[in-house]
């Protein structure tokens, strides 16, 4: 199975991610708030070796290594710490991301949190896993009774239109559902709606990277993945809605159409 190399690639970065977490680190910054660290390039210079050994097909796009995104026919899209600034604050909530794709479609995920210990993975056809047990999504029918995740992008300290998306989101979206959470890395959000803990996740501006391997692993789990006007997710939307299926429609009535 493609998602058994992938999860031992996946590992073999477990002790330097861990390691990273717990040391005193060395920040730099991307722009005002996007930040980056030695464990973050650490990290994919070790996960490119190994996976263009394994997969020599397949072209790697990796957050800090890649100076311009494209989508090519066959893609492995990573993130070595998604969730940099949990990482360097000492939170839990941060986790080593990698999406294969073909033809614009998703075949194989694994996101790991090695902080956790939690490895979520899933291959076309073939189900999402959390730690080798499947998992599937929430059953709630309910907006109002659903948890739902959401994250802020970077490009908020310009005050511009993603920043007031955000705000009208939240303020048209906040008092349909239970309560909203951001945990602060996509990938993570993404996996704990397949596993049921969220009901939905929304977010504006994210990367490929972000959430190549968390979307295979939700539509797995039975979910659902959208823009904002209920299209099939492409890698380059500005905007991506997951959510259990159930509650999909009612979320996008809520959402914000750029």
């Amino acid at each position: 199975m493609i998602t058994t190399k992938l999860i031992n690639i996946v590992m073999e970065c477990r002790e330097l991610f861990l390691k990273g977490y717990h040391a005193d680190k060395n920040v730099q910054y991307k722009c005002t708030v996007d930040l980056v660290t030695e464990y973050d390039v650490a990290i994919e210079k070790r996960l490119n070796k190994s996976l263009q050994e394994t997969f020599p097909d397949f072209e790697i796009i990796g957050e800090e290594s890649t100076k311009k995104i494209t989508y090519p026919k066959k893609a492995i899209y990573i993130d070595p710490i998604d969730g940099t600034t949990n990482f360097i604050h000492g939170l839990p909530f941060c986790a080593i991301s990698v999406g294969m794709w073909e033809d614009g479609k998703p075949i194989a995920g694994v996101v790991y949190n090695p902080v956790l210990d939690e490895c979520f993975s899933a291959e076309q056809g073939k189900g999402a896993f959390l730690n080798g047990k499947q998992i599937f999504v929430s059953k709630e029918h309910d907006l109002q009774q659903s948890l739902i995740a959401t994250g802020f992008p970077y490009t908020k300290v310009t005050k511009g239109e993603d920043y007031e998306w955000v705000l009208l989101t939240i303020a048209n979206l906040l008092p349909a559902t239970r309560d909203i959470r951001r945990t602060g890395s996509a990938s993570i959000d993404l996996c704990y709606v397949a596993c049921g803990k969220f009901e939905a996740y929304y977010e504006c501006n994210l990367k490929p990277w972000d959430v190549a391997a968390g979307v295979l692993i939700i539509k797995e789990a039975h979910g659902k993945i959208s823009n904002e006007e209920g299209k099939e997710y492409r890698l380059d939307n500005h905007i991506i809605l997951s959510s259990n299926g159930s509650v999909h429609d009612a979320l996008l009535k809520h959402i914000e159409v750029k």
